[in-house]
């Protein structure tokens, strides 16, 4: 009998840890227009172990951000209905989403403009190397 109870607190155990687990994987939201990089970054980080949520435009985006939020943000700076300097800015004035870091990636190499007009955290130009990208995430969400 007492056999019988140790053995069922270890399967109660054991599920709740690997519930536990499931639970606790960070969340990346993604903001891209470009269906082939939107695509290769959403599979890059899911194969790293990361839940994603992918967006192709600002209006979907701010649509679905409302109802729950990430752990990070990766915005793609030029969207065909918004900017993701100004999504990145209006993030970070929010009280709910001012502490969520905010990685924002272009094909514009101007990282002085794009720093002096942007709160993001990092930032990261394109074409970019995967293994930086992935690199760069980790960081901000350790941090």
């Amino acid at each position: 009998m007492v056999l019988d109870f140790c053995f069922s607190q270890i399967i109660i155990f054991s599920y709740i840890r690997n519930l536990s687990f499931i639970t606790l994987k960070k969340n990346i939201y993604i903001v891209e227009d470009n269906d082939d990089i939107r695509e290769l970054v959403g599979y890059l980080f899911e194969s790293e172990g990361y839940l994603v949520t992918s967006f192709a435009n600002a209006t979907e985006f701010k649509i679905h951000v409302s109802t729950k939020l990430p752990d990070i943000f990766v915005l793609d700076v030029m969207l065909p209905d918004g900017n993701g300097m100004d999504i990145c800015n209006q993030l970070k004035a929010n009280e709910a989403t001012t502490n969520i870091p905010v990685l924002l990636m272009s094909a514009n190499t101007n990282m002085t403009y794009i720093g002096k007009e942007s709160r993001a955290d990092d930032f990261i130009s394109k074409p970019f190397d995967i293994d930086e990208l992935v690199k760069r995430v980790s960081t901000l969400l350790a941090s």
